[in-house]
C-alpha cells in the first residue's frame, strides 16, 4: 500500500494537462483584456474626434439655440453700435433627453429665447448631405450624451449682419465604455468615459445664421 502511494505521488502522467487547466483561464483573461482595453482606447479616440466634428458642424450650421439669432442685434445703448459684444452677454446650453428631444437653457447669463431647433441638433448628431455627424464617428453615442454651449466670449460686434459670433463648445458626457469580454468577467460594464469636449472660436469660421 505504501509502495503504491509512493508510485502514485511520483507519477507525472497528466501533469501538463493540470498545469494547462490552471494557466489557461489566466492567459485567456489576459488575451481578452488586451482586446477589450484596445477597443476602449479606440472609443476614447473616437469620442475625441466626435466632439471635434460636432464643434465644426455646430459652428457653420444653424444653431440649436434659436435665440442666438436675436443676440447682439440691438444694444441697450445706441452708441454701442459697432462695439464688441461683451463676454458673458449670452450663454445657451443645449442638451437632449433620453428620447432625443433637444432643449436649451441659460447658463450664467440671460437668454432672449430658449427654444431649441431639433433639426439643427439632429444634424450635428447624425450628419446628413454627405457630412458625417457625431454618431457616425462614435457608434453607440446617444443624443442624451451630447451637450452644446453657445457663449459670448467678447468676439463679434453689436448689429453684426450675420448675427453674433459665439464660442461653441461641444461635449460628450456620461458615455459608457463598452467591454465585450471583461464586462461580464470582472464587472467592468459600468465604467464611464471621462467627459470629452471641443471648443471652436467664432472668429475662425463663418457662421450661417438665419
Amino acid at each position: 500500500m505504501v509502495i503504491a502511494l509512493k508510485r502514485f505521488g511520483a507519477d507525472r502522467n497528466g501533469a501538463t494537462m493540470v498545469e494547462m487547466a490552471v494557466a489557461m483561464p489566466m492567459l485567456l483573461i489576459l488575451l481578452l483584456g488586451f482586446v477589450d482595453f484596445g477597443y476602449a482606447f479606440y472609443q476614447w479616440n473616437a469620442a475625441n474626434k466626435a466632439v471635434q466634428v460636432g464643434a465644426r458642424i455646430a459652428q457653420v450650421s444653424t444653431p440649436v439655440a434659436s435665440g442666438l439669432a436675436l443676440e447682439g442685434k440691438t444694444p441697450s445703448d445706441s452708441t454701442l453700435v459697432g462695439a464688441a459684444v461683451p463676454a458673458g452677454t449670452y450663454d445657451y446650453i443645449c442638451t437632449a433627453n433620453a428620447a432625443g428631444t433637444a432643449s436649451c437653457t441659460c447658463g450664467s447669463s440671460s437668454c432672449m429665447d430658449t427654444t431649441a431647433n431639433q433639426a439643427a441638433f439632429d444634424f450635428i448628431f447624425s450628419g446628413g448631405g454627405g457630412r458625417a455627424g457625431m454618431a457616425n464617428i462614435l457608434p453607440g453615442l446617444q443624443k442624451s450624451e451630447v451637450r452644446l454651449e453657445y457663449a459670448a466670449s467678447g468676439l463679434g460686434y453689436w448689429t453684426r449682419p450675420n448675427g453674433p459670433v459665439p464660442t461653441v463648445t461641444v461635449s460628450i458626457v456620461n458615455h459608457p465604455v463598452q467591454f465585450f469580454f471583461l464586462g461580464g468577467l470582472l464587472g467592468l460594464g459600468n465604467l464611464q468615459m471621462p467627459s470629452m469636449l471641443s471648443t471652436v472660436t467664432g472668429e475662425d469660421l463663418k457662421s450661417t445664421f438665419p
